[in-house]
């Protein structure tokens, strides 16, 4: 066994703990290891669909600028290193398993779980490569969250909807709540969340912190225009935005990243035009809505949660195909499977369902219950069986999970993988 696979084999270990709300276990390991979150400077990205999509859009905008970026993102796609990203490369097996096992014999330490080691290991990574600034993605929620130890200099809440509910609470409110406890005193926020009891949650948070909002539909918005995106913040335009991720549901994400652009601009770090055009025209963010081209072709989109869902079936109503639409299924136990599947009918043909690789998915047999489907063995079984009922004219649409779309993609693409890890 490989260091690195051994290195990984003990830090998955710690999964067993489960997921550990709080902040306190990680700011303490942080002292001990000489606060390396001080060292940094971070824009901190939380929300329910799209965090990922602006953070990746805020990453390679400030990549194009010529700052030195860091880039923490989960769960991972492909690989572990995935997570943590410098100048928009993930961090190597070698320095992974070297930093696995540094903190690993720190035994200073307080138990954390592996998200908390996670965070813990991103942070020493990016302030050892002297990163000018780091964008942080949440992990889960936001008050509550590992990440949520730094002081950023601006903040932003994407969408916000019913996830997680066990854990956030089960209204849109209680979950806005959460996800506003990454305003901090003064800092600036981006908000492109709608909902009145949701803007009423984030709006007393930021009162609380005396700290500057940006909404959007009121402070900056965006249209698109034949093709391409228009954009508005404040008195400010920017015309004929081209965007490398696909979606109509992409111009709000661009808009908050252009917003939280000028943000940053005001903390010292100046953006211009040219580099959020560039920054937008090659920003990256694989599995989500990401095109395979062969026969039948291949659309992977990680959507994992009913609003992702109903927004992909939008999208796949936009598109024409020679052939059939078929849909690969899997996600947790936790979601709202009927309303997700729901938002597929009358536009896939036909539904197979199969079990990410993940303890907590849901079993293909309930699914099909819901939606009428042929169950799978396996994720690889049920991408074959995909292909024949698509034929070389059709497309094979993997949704529902992002550990689902994980399997199916290293299958179709042929590509290394580590294990998946629902954290």
């Amino acid at each position: 066994m490989t260091r690195y696979k051994e290195a990984l084999r003990w830090l998955y270990g710690l999964e067993s703990g489960g997921i550990k709300l709080g902040i306190e276990r990680t700011a303490e390991a942080a002292e001990l290891r000489g606060h390396p979150e001080r060292a940094l400077r971070h824009v901190h990205v939380a929300g329910t669909n799209g965090k990922g999509s602006v953070a990746a859009m805020l990453e390679s905008t400030l990549r194009a600028a010529g700052y030195r970026t860091g880039f923490f993102s989960s769960p991972h796609l492909q690989r572990y290193v995935e997570r943590i990203r410098i100048d928009g490369r993930p961090i190597s097996e070698r320095e992974a398993a070297a930093r696995i096992e540094e903190l690993r014999a720190d035994t200073r330490l307080p138990p954390l779980s592996f998200f908390e080691f996670t965070t813990l290991l991103g942070f020493e990574a990016f302030r050892d490569a002297q990163c000018d600034i780091v964008v942080l993605e949440v992990g889960l929620g936001g008050r509550l969250d590992s990440t949520n130890i730094v002081s950023p200099e601006a903040c932003v809440i994407t969408s916000i909807g019913l996830e997680h509910q066990r854990i956030l609470g089960d209204t849109l409110a209680k979950i806005a709540r959460e996800k506003a406890g990454v305003i901090k005193p003064g800092v600036p926020c981006v908000v492109g969340a709608r909902g009145k009891s949701v803007r009423r949650a984030i709006r007393s948070r930021a009162r609380a912190m005396d700290a500057p909002v940006r909404w959007i539909d009121k402070d900056f918005g965006s249209a698109w225009n034949e093709g391409s995106l228009s954009v508005r913040v404040g008195e400010r335009r920017w015309d004929d935005v081209r965007i490398a991720l696909r979606g109509s549901y992409q111009a709000d994400n661009a808009a908050c990243a252009i917003a939280t652009l000028l943000e940053l601009g005001q903390r010292g770090f100046p953006v211009s035009d040219a580099n959020i055009r560039k920054g937008l025209e090659r920003v990256k963010w694989p599995g989500r809505l990401e095109w395979i081209p062969s026969r039948p072709a291949f659309l992977f989109d990680a959507a994992h949660n009913a609003a992702g869902c109903e927004t992909l079936a939008f999208y796949l109503e936009e598109l024409t195909f020679p052939g059939p639409v078929v849909l690969v299924f899997g996600a947790m136990r936790d979601k709202d499977h009927h309303r997700m599947l729901a938002s597929f009918d009358g536009i896939v043909e036909r539904r197979f369902y199969a079990a990410p690789p993940i303890q907590r998915s849901e079993r293909p047999e309930r699914l099909a219950k819901i939606r009428a489907g042929t169950t799978a063995r396996s994720v690889r079984d049920a991408v074959a069986r995909a292909r024949r009922a698509a034929g070389p004219e059709g497309l094979v649409v993997v949704a529902g999970s992002i550990f689902l779309v994980s399997e199916a993609r290293a299958i179709v693409k042929n590509v290394r993988t580590d294990p998946p890890i629902a954290m």
